[in-house]
């Protein structure tokens, strides 16, 4: 394909993005992507926000260029090249003045065509079949604003029973999964889990689910940290969290924090131990160092960071540096 694309290109550009267009909405549909999913594709090859409603099943998906999802637009304006999705009531648009050239109807026609797969699947029909790790069941189970029938059916379909505690989770990369309370996350895969609720609540375990992966870490020396967070244990930080939104410029502490890393491949971890450890003995052992190495180590570092962090309230300085590091760097959405 790779090569088709190359060669189409060559002689002809929109037929070689035409075929790029029709062979990623075909791995969308081999994977059972969802709406969002689906309409984030659209919009991102379109280069404009993509926006999919259906009023007789409450569907509003909208999705701007970057890849963020945003239910707020202007109206629809008439001259927005659109298509109806076949079989329904659901309007697909992309909001740019038309036509919309020959990649941009491809895109919409393809988008369409995955679209209505979903829509059958999730809010027209009960599924043929049990798919627990299906992502479009999962995606309607998560979205707020779906119909609570259709909601309801998505956690049949997905054998979830009414009357037991079920959690969302947020595999990295952004990746939502949703069990009864007691299953455990995936093994080796960083993970935020969301608190026990009831099914009709399962939206708001997924945006803590969402909140408490930003602040998981790789678990290795140069991003030492849990991989595993829960949100019932963040407390405050879930609050730090919501004033640091992704892309925002780091604060000089978790800069002070990389400089530091950079000088030697053990820095990151030691600061980590010392930080969290409940004492400095207790951090020497867990390096598997002697006490005095440690305090090598930190009288080391702390020049480099410009604060002490032998004293309580420099350990929670670093605590936070290493908690705005992650949250600086992990956007957590699928």
């Amino acid at each position: 394909m790779r090569d088709l694309v190359g060669r189409l290109s060559a002689l002809d550009p929109d037929a070689g993005a035409a075929v790029q267009v029709i062979a990623y909405f075909d791995r969308l549909v081999e994977t059972r992507a969802g709406l969002e999913a689906i309409v984030r594709g659209a919009a991102v090859l379109a280069g404009c926000p993509a926006c999919l409603t259906d009023s007789e099943r409450g569907v509003h998906v909208r999705v701007l260029p970057d890849g963020g999802r945003t239910d707020a637009g202007p109206p629809p304006d008439p001259v927005w090249p659109r298509i109806t999705v076949p079989g329904g009531a659901a309007t697909l648009w992309l909001e740019r003045p038309s036509p919309p050239g020959p990649v941009g109807a491809m895109v919409l026609e393809r988008a369409a065509a995955a679209a209505r797969g979903v829509l059958d699947r999730t809010r027209g029909r009960a599924p043929a079949r049990r798919d627990e790790d299906d992502p479009a069941l999962v995606e309607v189970l998560l979205d707020a604003a779906a119909p609570s029938a259709v909601r309801s059916l998505a956690a049949r379909a997905l054998g979830l029973p009414g009357d037991i505690p079920v959690r969302a989770l947020a595999l990295e990369g952004g990746v939502p999964r949703v069990g009864p309370a007691h299953h455990p996350p995936p093994e080796g895969v960083r993970a935020g889990i969301g608190p026990a609720v009831t099914v009709p609540d399962l939206p708001r375990s997924w945006a803590l689910a969402r909140t408490a992966l930003r602040l998981a870490a790789e678990g290795t020396p140069q991003d030492p940290g849990p991989r595993v967070v829960h949100s019932d244990e963040l407390g405050g930080l879930a609050v730090l969290a919501a004033g640091v939104p992704p892309g925002t410029t780091p604060h000089p502490d978790v800069r002070a924090l990389e400089r530091a890393g950079s000088e030697a491949p053990w820095m990151l971890a030691t600061l980590f131990a010392a930080a969290y450890a409940p004492s400095l003995r207790a951090a020497a052992a867990q390096l598997t160092v002697h006490h005095s190495t440690l305090q090598d180590r930190l009288a080391h570092a702390e020049p480099l960071l410009g604060w002490t962090v032998r004293d309580p309230r420099g350990r929670l300085r670093l605590q936070l540096a290493f908690a705005l590091r992650r949250l600086h760097r992990d956007a957590g959405s699928p």
